[in-house]
């Protein structure tokens, strides 16, 4: 047990990651020049750790060695041990994480990487236990034997640090192919994903099972551009497999960041702000294009958590939410999952009459129904998943089912305020602009989508926080991360990436042309910054840092997109919104940078091929004339997102002082109709307009002859 009082360097930090290991014994020092001078003066190599707040192996590794006294006191006796919050720190992370696999390794967090003076990795791995077992080495013996490499056979480390650094420079150097064939691209990528579908449950390969979206929103529109209805059932049977399994939190909403199993059955229980934006992004899709309200519903569910759970008190969205919490039989002991899990008794407690339908619904028994050992901690003990359907629920209770849908709803609302009393999971409450720029997305378009004004008013309250708090008007920069009154840290690609998207997309939704003058800013300088001159496409980082060794370009689309991804959509719909021509130049000069990775095996760039799509036909604008609050703008808007339309982008030629901000970015649709004539809509084609459209079912129409050409 840590009975260690004295903090160390990292209590001056704000990152909640680095402050849970404030008052390790572990002299621990945080990224920067303090503690690389310290190894360059004393010839000590560097342990280097890198995770987050809410990662369990984390906190695992953190109370077995990193609490021990005598474990700690070897690591700070043979090296200089820094801590890394990869979530402030992606371009850190990200360098090390490809020498992690460079040498051959599964990557994951904890990542434990041992560092030559120069920063150069020569060993590495993930979770190390405070002794053997598992079939690995204990932490202990690692520092030993490495310590004794670099005391007896220093040459050995530094060969193996350069040829580690050789093969990631030599990566990040590999030119790009030619033009591609986008179509022919997408056709591959959905025959692999097709291969790797599982029939039975959904989503593709074998467990552990992540929701990667991106996935979702390439079947999605490649199911509108081909007309291939399978891309569209994959995608939606994936997305109601998992929102029925327990990966989903029935109670609270919101998704768990991934399955164990192979059904969606039993999650990993933390819950990121990123996948909550994205998935509630392709939700949507699936139900503009399926007209499904249980998509709707459970975009809605989500949204709800989110608001209520993830929303600061600044404006901006909290990162994350832990998978452990402290237990309410026993707060002063965690466990992985706490918050969540249920026991019948609980439950029967609770709802009384009630009970005996929800558990039959949800799955819940006797003695638990968590798969495990009898010596892992869900054991007797339920994760809630829809074990029937609302149909079948209802016909074995002999109750209509719009009644069993409300008896459904109630139950779950009264567990939800039992449980808000347990001990909460940690929240990492810092705003990452990145993660608050999908979140932005995903907010102003439920609220078009869904006509739900809350939605809206989250979305500029967080835009608005970030471009007051972590945005320089005079440098026309971001910083990434915000907390504790501190903004810090050099933004990178994906944070000017996914913001701008979400400005974007808050234009789309609002006609305030402020939000399409940020995106427009925020492109220009991630050019200046971020683009590859040689090459084409767009660097991680802006290459200002002497201690990131290697600039990369990332070329996996995982949980989140790529910048390069996201960037190239962007590009497009700036070119299309404004008509600047080397806009869409620099997206298709970035999609050939990726050509090797995309002819080979696209199915790792799903969203650089969704944003490759975007391209396969003419630009189309819908420019909508008149007042942006007059009630048929706002009817003609609502008839735009009722339709799937990825490959078109919105525009408003309001009045005023508004119509002249949008003539400066589009002064083709500025000069469309009349600032003072009753709302119209205008469909074009490549700059080029049919006739107008003055009623919402002449807009309809001309909508659905779009998305069939």
């Amino acid at each position: 047990m840590n009975t260690w009082q004295k903090p160390n360097r990292l209590v001056k930090e704000k990152s909640p990651y680095l402050l849970q290991h404030a008052y390790n014994p572990v002299d621990w020092y945080p990224w920067g020049e303090e503690a690389f001078a310290r190894a360059r003066e004393e010839a000590k190599p560097i342990f280097l750790s890198i995770g987050y707040s809410t990662c369990h192996w984390c906190h695992v590794m953190e109370h077995e060695s990193f609490e021990n006294e005598t474990i700690a006191a070897l690591l700070n006796e043979l090296f200089v041990p820094v801590k890394v919050d990869r979530e402030e720190r992606p371009d850190v992370d990200r360098v090390y994480m490809s020498a992690l696999q460079a040498m051959g390794q599964s990557g994951g967090w904890p990542m434990s990487m041992f560092l030559t003076p120069a920063l150069k990795p020569f060993y590495g791995g993930t979770y190390f236990p405070p002794e053997n077992r598992y079939g690995r080495a204990g932490f202990p013996e690692v520092l030993r034997k490495l310590h004794g490499i670099w005391k007896n056979e220093p040459e050995k480390a530094s060969e193996a640090a350069d040829r580690v650094v050789g093969f990631l420079q030599e990566m990040a150097g590999a030119p790009g192919g030619g033009v591609i064939d986008g179509a022919a691209v997408a056709g591959r990528c959905y025959e692999q994903f097709r291969e790797s579908y599982d029939e039975k449950w959904g989503g593709f390969g074998g467990p552990p099972k992540f929701p990667r979206p991106v996935v979702a929103q390439f079947l999605a529109r490649y199911s509108l551009r081909t007309g291939d209805s399978r891309a569209l059932e994959m995608t939606a049977f994936t997305l109601r497999k998992m929102a029925r399994g327990g990966m989903y939190d029935h109670v609270g909403g919101g998704f768990h960041r991934y399955a164990v199993d192979g059904e969606w059955r039993i999650p990993h229980f933390e819950k990121m702000l990123y996948d909550q934006a994205q998935l509630v992004r392709v939700l949507l899709d699936v139900h503009q294009l399926t007209h499904d309200h249980f998509f709707a519903d459970i975009a809605r569910d989500t949204l709800a958590y989110v608001l209520r759970d993830l929303s600061t008190e600044k404006g901006g969205f909290a990162s994350a939410e832990d998978a452990d919490s402290p237990r309410p039989e026993n707060p002063g002991e965690s466990g992985e999952g706490a918050f969540y899990v249920w026991q019948k008794q609980e439950i029967d407690g609770i709802l009384g009459d009630d009970a005996a339908a929800f558990c039959y619904h949800y799955g819940v028994e006797e003695a638990g129904n968590a798969p495990f050992d009898p010596q892992h901690e869900f054991t007797g003990r339920n994760v809630l998943f829809a074990a029937h359907t609302h149909e079948e629920t209802a016909a074995a209770f002999q109750m209509d089912p719009e009644a069993m849908d409300r008896l459904l709803r109630g139950a779950r609302e009264r567990l939800r305020v039992v449980r808000a009393n347990r001990p909460r999971p940690l929240r990492d409450d810092k705003v990452l602009v990145s993660w608050n720029g999908l979140m932005i997305s995903a907010c102003a378009r439920a609220s078009a989508v869904l006509d739900e004004r809350e939605y809206l008013s989250a979305a500029k309250r967080s835009a608005g926080f970030i471009m007051n708090r972590l945005y320089d008007a005079r440098t026309k920069t971001l910083r990434r991360r915000w907390r504790d009154g501190e903004a810090n840290h050099e933004a990178h690609l994906e944070d000017y990436a996914f913001l701008t998207q979400g400005l974007i997309d808050l234009y789309e939704v609002t006609g305030e042309v402020i939000w399409l003058e940020h995106a427009v800013e925020l492109t220009d300088t991630q050019i200046g910054l971020f683009w590859d001159v040689a090459n084409g496409g767009f660097f991680d980082t802006a290459g200002l840092d002497p201690s990131i060794l290697v600039r990369t370009k990332e070329a996996y689309d995982g949980a989140e997109p790529t910048g390069n991804a996201v960037g190239v959509l962007n590009l497009l719909r700036l070119a299309a919104m404004t008509g600047k021509s080397e806009w869409r130049e620099k997206a298709e000069s970035t999609v050939a940078a990726f050509a090797p990775w995309l002819e080979k095996q696209p199915s790792i760039l799903p969203a650089l091929v969704s944003a490759a799509e975007f391209s396969l036909r003419p630009p189309a604008q819908v420019v909508i004339t008149g007042p942006v609050d007059h009630p048929l703008t706002l009817a003609l808007r609502h008839a735009v997102f009722e339709e799937f339309l990825p490959f078109a982008v919105l525009l408003y030629a309001g009045e005023g002082e508004e119509r002249m901000r949008l003539a400066a970015l589009a002064s083709h649709a500025a000069s469309m109709g009349s600032a003072d004539a009753a709302p119209t809509a205008y469909v074009c084609e490549n700059f080029t307009c049919r006739l107008p459209a003055h009623t919402v079912e002449e807009l309809r129409a001309q909508l659905r002859s779009l998305t069939k050409a």
